[in-house]
C-alpha cells in the first residue's frame, strides 16, 4: 500500500525538481565563419570574455571566427544574473548548409536509383539463364564427362567368405 502512494509522490517530486533545475543557457548559432551568441536574459546585457567587456547587446556576433583568438569562456550578465559558456567552435568558409528536406530528398533519390539498378540486374540476369550462346562463360559442347559406373558397382561389393585371402596380408596400424 505504501509503495502505491510513494510512486506518484516520487514522480511529482521529479517533475518539480526538473523545472527548478532548468537554468537558462546561451544560444549559439554557427553559419560559415560567423558565430552568433544570444543571451537568455532581457534588459541590459553585457557580454564578457574573461574580464573584457565585448558588447552590451542581447546578441553578440563574431563575424570572422578564428579558434586562436575567439575560443574561450564567454559570460552573459544581466542585472543580477549571469550565464557562462565555454566556446570552442570549428567553422569553414566553403561549407554549405543543407536543410532537412534536401538531405532527405538526396537519401530517398539514392535509394530509388539503387532499387532501379537492382531490378534491372535481376530482370536481365533472369532472361539470360535459358540462353546458350558462344560467350566465354559457357562451356563448349564437346565430349561429355565419363559417368561413374551404375550403383551396384562390382568394385565396391562386400567381401565374401571365399575372398578373404586377398586382404589377409593387410594389418591395421595404430596411429
Amino acid at each position: 500500500m505504501k509503495l502505491e502512494l510513494a510512486l506518484p509522490v516520487l514522480g511529482l517530486l521529479l517533475c518539480v525538481a526538473d523545472t527548478v533545475a532548468q537554468e537558462k543557457s546561451i544560444t549559439v548559432v554557427i553559419s560559415k565563419t560567423k558565430v552568433t551568441l544570444t543571451c537568455p536574459f532581457e534588459g541590459s546585457v553585457k557580454w564578457k570574455k574573461g574580464e573584457t567587456i565585448k558588447s552590451e547587446a542581447q546578441t553578440y556576433e563574431i563575424e570572422k571566427y578564428e579558434s586562436s583568438e575567439n575560443d574561450g569562456e564567454y559570460t552573459c550578465e544581466a542585472s543580477d544574473e549571469s550565464v557562462k559558456l565555454h566556446l570552442k567552435a570549428k567553422v569553414c568558409e566553403s561549407c554549405e548548409e543543407l536543410d532537412v528536406l534536401t538531405v532527405a530528398g538526396v537519401i530517398i533519390a539514392d535509394l530509388l536509383i539503387t532499387l532501379g539498378v537492382l531490378i534491372l540486374v535481376y530482370y536481365f540476369s533472369k532472361n539470360r539463364k535459358g540462353r546458350v550462346g558462344g560467350s566465354a562463360g559457357v562451356h563448349p559442347r564437346g565430349q561429355k564427362m565419363v559417368r561413374p559406373p551404375p550403383v551396384p558397382n562390382p568394385d565396391y561389393e562386400p567381401i565374401r567368405k571365399g575372398q578373404r585371402e586377398v586382404y589377409a596380408g593387410l594389418q591395421s596400424r595404430g596411429f
